[in-house]
């Protein structure tokens, strides 16, 4: 699972995964209060579902998991307004691609 040190990179990644194929991805928030990180994963179904699978059945496809945490206050904005973009995305009916690079 590759953990983003850079919040570009990670968006490029997220965004590629999710056009890719939009009606697979999962996106998932999670803040640790203890440690005070926040969390955000984007994988697609091939790595949700094969994650508990036997080692085998990972050949049949490339597993996609992209995580980014951070404990800054400033880059909360910046996850907010991502999630955002892709949940705008996710019920719109209109072309995916066009509205992702306007945003």
């Amino acid at each position: 699972m590759p953990h983003y040190q850079a919040w570009e990179e990670f968006t490029r990644a997220a965004e590629k995964l999710y056009l890719a194929d939009p009606m697979k991805v999962r996106v998932v928030l999670k803040y640790r209060h203890c440690d005070g990180n926040l969390c955000i994963k984007v994988t697609d179904d091939v790595a949700v579902s094969t994650e508990r699978a036997p080692r085998a059945s990972h050949t049949s496809g490339i597993l996609q998991c992209l995580l980014y945490r951070t404990d800054q206050a400033q880059d909360v904005k910046k996850i907010e307004k991502f999630h955002s973009q892709l949940m705008r995305l996710m019920v719109a009916k209109e072309s995916r691609s066009a509205a992702m690079e306007t945003d």
